[in-house]
């Protein structure tokens, strides 16, 4: 199913997760209630004016309701040179729609964006990394057929993803045609992958196992993909009450990610997964 070829040109990649504090995934009712609260405007603002003093241009995931409910959003990043990517419509899992309605979310949030910005995505990512070769091997057909060129939602991680998973970029091949997969930076570890490219992994592990980790995605071909989520930026904000341990995996520890993506950003090359595809695919 996949072609195990490795890029050659390496650079790494952030990337940004655009969704509220309250995109939980298994606590809709809370989006509704909670719609009027937002802070992904002042959140994401946030991000762009790091991205911007740190002279790099990311990758951004927006979820279309977002996009719908805030319309003056993704003209903000695409002009601040940022790609612009799906990241669904409703924050569900995809392993809870059937292949139509992921297809129909896909194609409603493509809409919108080039609506709002000229631009159609041709990458995705789903919540809560809910793409499966097992559970929904039927949605990267769906995904090329509608003209996405990369996923960036299989993830090498016990519990979310599959552990035994390759942690670089690879091809999946499909009837509709390939798709290039680029799975978020891990660090291998004897016990097993642990989540340093992003989320509480990210602010709570050591910043030298990440940089350390992004030096051997550089001499394996990498990128290392590195993911947040506007919120991270936003330690003091408010939180869904979900339980000790899965607020703690939600949202990480009240320290803002800011500091630590600076010092790698001054340190590594980073530019947007869309272009880092062409470049593999103009090389192919």
């Amino acid at each position: 199913m996949s072609n195990n070829r490795q890029p050659t040109t390496v650079a790494h990649a952030i990337t940004v997760d655009v969704e509220d504090w309250f995109h939980v995934c298994g606590a809709e009712q809370a989006v509704g209630e909670l719609s009027g609260q937002g802070r992904v405007l002042h959140t994401t603002s946030l991000v762009l004016d790091l991205l911007r003093s740190c002279g790099v241009r990311g990758t951004f995931f927006v979820l279309g309701s977002v996009a719908s409910r805030h319309p003056e959003l993704t003209p903000l990043i695409a002009e601040a040179g940022h790609e612009l990517a799906s990241h669904g419509w409703s924050h569900r899992l995809v392993t809870e729609l059937s292949p139509q309605e992921f297809a129909d979310e896909l194609l409603r949030t493509a809409d919108l964006l080039e609506q709002q910005t000229g631009k159609r995505p041709v990458g995705f990512r789903a919540p809560r990394w809910s793409l499966s070769r097992q559970a929904t091997p039927w949605a990267f057909e769906i995904l090329a057929r509608q003209g996405y060129r990369y996923d960036s939602s299989l993830t090498p991680l016990a519990l979310i993803g599959d552990p035994a998973g390759s942690r670089l970029p690879h091809r999946i091949a499909t009837a509709a045609g390939a798709l290039w997969e680029i799975p978020p930076l891990v660090t291998a570890t004897p016990l097993g992958n642990l989540p340093t490219g992003g989320g509480w992994g990210f602010r709570f592990f050591p910043s030298a196992m990440i940089r350390h980790s992004l030096q051997v995605y550089q001499r394996q071909g990498g990128p290392g993909v590195l993911f947040i989520h506007p919120r991270e930026l936003d330690p003091d904000g408010p939180r869904l009450r979900l339980g000790l341990l899965r607020e703690f995996a939600t949202y990480g520890p009240k320290r803002s990610a800011a500091g630590r993506l600076a010092t790698l950003m001054r340190s590594f090359s980073f530019r947007p997964l869309g272009e880092q595809v062409t470049m593999w695919q103009t090389a192919s």
